[in-house]
């Protein structure tokens, strides 16, 4: 199976928290731990990317506004 057709999660257990790589279509389902057999629940969307540091809006923005 190609990585850009599957989806790695964490299994919350955590006296296991193994590494599965579960195929897209599993998104927003339930799968099984094959280590230790917790029910794992997929998320239906990728987790965001955290922002660059060159285009963080917080810092320094825009300064026309100024009351």
């Amino acid at each position: 199976m190609e990585q850009s057709q599957t989806v790695r999660i964490m299994c919350p257990n955590l006296s296991c928290r193994s590494i599965l790589a579960v195929p897209v279509s599993a998104r927003g389902k339930l799968v099984r731990c094959k280590a230790c057999g917790t029910n794992i629940s997929v998320p239906a969307k990728a987790a965001p990317m955290p922002a660059s540091p060159e285009r963080n809006d917080s810092e320094g923005g825009d300064q026309s506004k100024v009351a």
